[in-house]
């Protein structure tokens, strides 16, 4: 397992830029509204690999009844990660390594035993959280250029390394991301806790109230469309869901709708207070739209 970094390593100025720092394609990326979307996409492209989703299924006690609170802390740790200082990133994540290393398995459809801190699981879940931030991204309409998009992928190595993956094994290109998937697809399969917190993602269990007097499900429903859309064609076929209506055609323009609709709103409803946090910290203006 790759060592934390210690306070020492770095000077007052490093820690208050954080790993990324406003000039990082990460936080053009990460700070712009279709990373709700973004999330959502890698959830269900995670799913896909039997013995991490057994490792969700198993050890996120209630996760199946009140999803809210994990999807919440997964965000949470991506913000703090991307826009906090150095010190507060590398204490969060010390807490998700302090868990991991602590939960395990075995799963069922593959008989594997496994450890939820296996290096292969910690790339698995990296590499779904990189491809589908990004694509969605720029199928959003954010300006990347193809060397942006590989910038990215290889700011992100850093991120993998902070959760305990050795870099040389994190891909660092969209080309070499590509080929990680390709190389992966065998071993994936929609097993029966993949489709359960397919149902999760897109039919979240709600309060009746919330549910028929306010607009929150018609809303996630939006969401949960456009992350079952954007998922790759194969990952689709797995699933045998077309994508809740929207074609992969339609996908892009209804992204960039919602994003479009979503840069009207203030700041603050835009992304998490960590973020705008991370914005004020460094004195950096708002990052292009």
């Amino acid at each position: 397992m790759i060592r934390l970094p210690s306070r020492t390593e770095w000077t007052d100025e490093e820690d208050r830029l954080g790993f990324f720092g406003p000039d990082s394609v990460t936080w053009r990326v990460h700070a712009d509204p279709s990373f709700s979307v973004g999330g959502l996409r890698a959830l269900l492209l995670q799913a896909l690999h039997p013995v991490a989703m057994d490792g969700v299924a198993q050890n996120s006690v209630g996760f199946t009844q009140e999803p809210w609170p994990r999807l919440i802390r997964t965000a949470t740790y991506v913000d703090t990660l991307t826009f906090g200082t150095r010190t507060e990133a590398v204490r969060a994540v010390a807490r998700v390594r302090g868990i991991h290393r602590r939960l395990g398995g075995t799963e069922e459809t593959t008989g594997r035993s496994y450890r939820v801190d296996d290096p292969d699981l910690l790339l698995w879940v990296h590499c779904c959280e990189v491809d589908s931030l990004l694509s969605v991204a720029r199928r959003a309409g954010v300006p990347l250029t193809d060397d942006d998009a590989d910038r990215y992928v290889a700011e992100q190595v850093t991120a993998a390394a902070l959760v305990g993956v050795d870099p040389a094994d994190v891909p660092g290109s969209t080309a070499d991301l590509a080929a990680y998937f390709d190389r992966m697809q065998p071993e994936l399969a929609a097993t029966p806790a993949a489709r359960d917190a397919h149902r999760l993602v897109v039919l979240p269990p709600m309060p009746t109230w919330v549910r028929y007097l306010t607009p929150a499900q018609p809303a996630w429903g939006g969401l949960a469309s456009l992350a079952v859309a954007l998922l790759p064609v194969w990952a689709r076929r797995m699933y045998s869901l077309p994508g809740l209506g929207l074609t992969d055609a339609a996908a892009t323009p209804a992204l960039r709708t919602f994003r479009q609709t979503l840069l009207l709103l203030p700041r603050r409803a835009q992304r998490s207070p960590i973020v705008w946090a991370g914005f004020d910290r460094v004195g950096a203006e708002r990052l292009s739209a």
